[in-house]
């Protein structure tokens, strides 16, 4: 059941399942929580409470607000986790991983892990020999014509390249929701808005968390020529000790919604063992 959350800027639409300690997900551009629909049952069935998050102008949040940057997501998740009594642990995929980092190094009291799901969370770069690899190349071709000309179909063309191989049991209908909500006034347009904001300003904070963050990169994500070197690079912007890397074999973009058990057994083999019910 779908929940309203009024912040300075706008409104924030999440629901909560189960119970527990506090996990929150939130979901990348173009999207909405149902990014989250088969990691859910699961986390509650390990004695968690989970929140999934629809982001500012997405799902069934409001549209129109003054700013998209990851710093501005991250307050609204912030925001979401004081209303429903943090502390939390925070997961974030794409752009949403950017502002969780944004997020544990503002107020680390509240955040206790970090799961990033093929983050966007450092400047990014093409290298000399990237446009050789043909799934970046697609990949990126697609993405940035997309939000250039604001064109759903070029992002389900995008989509297709994102999840390499193996497609969820209800893909059909999952890109239908996605489409469906693109065509809502608004939110094409937010999708386009959080698509230009720059990382720069979740790089800057790597090296201010204190909690623990692990970072899960599919061998195939059509984001990164390289997404191990991605992956290993934010690793190694953090404070000593605190990142690890996993990587899923033959995952594109969305690891999350095309290996959801892996994802889950990843998180929870992470998560300290404290965090949830005996």
């Amino acid at each position: 059941m779908s929940e309203y959350l009024a912040v300075d800027g706008g409104t924030i639409a999440y629901e909560v399942q189960g119970s527990g300690p506090l996990i929150v997900l939130a979901h990348g551009i173009g999207d909405s929580r149902a990014a989250y629909r088969t990691v859910v049952p699961p986390l509650v069935a390990a004695g968690y409470r989970v929140a999934t998050v629809d982001l500012r102008g997405c799902g069934e949040s409001s549209v129109g607000w003054p700013a998209w940057s990851r710093t501005a997501i991250a307050g609204d998740l912030l925001a979401v986790i004081r209303h429903l009594g943090g502390p939390a642990v925070l997961v974030g995929h794409s752009v949403s991983g950017g502002a969780a980092t944004v997020a544990a190094a503002r107020e680390p009291s509240l955040i206790t892990e970090v799961v990033e799901l093929a983050p966007f969370t450092r400047k990014q770069s093409i290298r000399r020999g990237d446009l050789r690899v043909k799934r970046f190349r697609q990949g990126m071709l697609r993405l940035l014509g997309a939000g250039a000309f604001g064109s759903r179909s070029l992002w389900r063309s995008y989509l297709d390249v994102a999840y390499p191989g193996v497609k969820p049991a209800d893909w059909a209908e999952r890109l239908g929701r996605i489409d469906s909500l693109l065509r809502e006034p608004g939110r094409m347009k937010a999708m386009q808005s959080m698509g230009r904001s720059a990382p720069t300003d979740a790089g800057a904070q790597l090296g201010n968390v204190r909690c623990p963050v692990l970072v899960v990169m599919g061998t195939l994500d059509p984001d990164w020529a390289d997404p191990h070197a991605e992956g290993s690079a934010i690793v190694d912007a953090l404070p000593t000790g605190l990142g690890r890397l996993e990587m899923i074999e033959g995952a594109g973009h969305y690891p999350h919604d095309q290996f959801p058990d892996q994802v889950v057994s990843l998180m929870l083999g992470f998560l300290r063992p404290d965090s949830a019910r005996a």
